[in-house]
């Protein structure tokens, strides 16, 4: 996929004001009430602190909160990144997936997984259906009689709307990484959809905001 042009940039330090700092300060980033976030999609949200406190609350639930599995959710976002070519998601989620035990191979498998493609025993039948869910969501616009049936076998109503949630949430956001042209943070070894960095360096665990106490030092920027 060709980077679009960064059509919106980093919130400028002259138009910084509280509600900005607000934005900027809330996954608990180190000093960035006083020095703005070192991640790029943070400081383009800056830009409008009501749309942007909003997105973060809304994509903590979902991304810290959900009551999906970490496995289940880092499997819908890795396919959402490698279905609509977002370098960003997929850059930043390969680590969190491999935190959440997904290996190379099976990050590899949902990256070129295909609905025509015969059941592969890593995954589980739920897996397996979620993986479905997001090509008919994305493709169709909404869940079969068969899919939904099938993940009601696994799934509670809290999780079915989480599951639904998630995937549109993931889908917008790259879509709005890919419109304002939010480029992967300067300095971060970028992972492509080949799964090797740009340096040639296999990738690794990655951690989640506040989920462990050196999150921040694995981000590599």
């Amino acid at each position: 996929m060709t980077q679009n042009p960064q059509r919106i940039g980093p919130l400028p330090r002259e138009e910084w004001t509280d509600d900005s700092r607000e934005v900027c300060a809330f996954w608990g980033e180190p000093n960035a009430w006083e020095e703005g976030s070192k991640t790029s999609i943070i400081m383009t949200m800056a830009n409008h602190p009501d749309l942007g406190k909003a997105y973060n609350v809304w994509g903590k639930h979902l991304l810290m909160s959900n009551t999906l599995s970490t496995r289940v959710l880092e499997i819908i976002v890795l396919r959402i990144a490698a279905k609509v070519k977002s370098a960003y998601e997929w850059h930043n989620h390969v680590g969190y997936g491999m935190n959440a035990g997904l290996t190379l191979e099976d990050i590899a498998a949902i990256r070129d997984w295909t609905p025509e493609a015969p059941a592969d025993p890593r995954w589980t039948e739920t897996e397996q259906t979620v993986l479905l869910a997001i090509d008919e969501l994305i493709g169709q616009g909404t869940l079969s009689d068969a899919t939904w049936a099938t993940l009601s076998k696994a799934y509670d109503k809290r999780q079915m709307m989480d599951l639904v949630f998630t995937i549109g949430h993931y889908v917008m956001t790259s879509w709005a990484l890919s419109s304002f042209g939010v480029p992967i943070e300067g300095g971060a070894d970028a992972i492509g959809f080949d799964l090797r960095t740009a340096s040639g360096r296999i990738p690794g665990k990655t951690w989640k905001p506040g989920e462990d106490e050196e999150w921040v030092e694995t981000r590599g920027y």
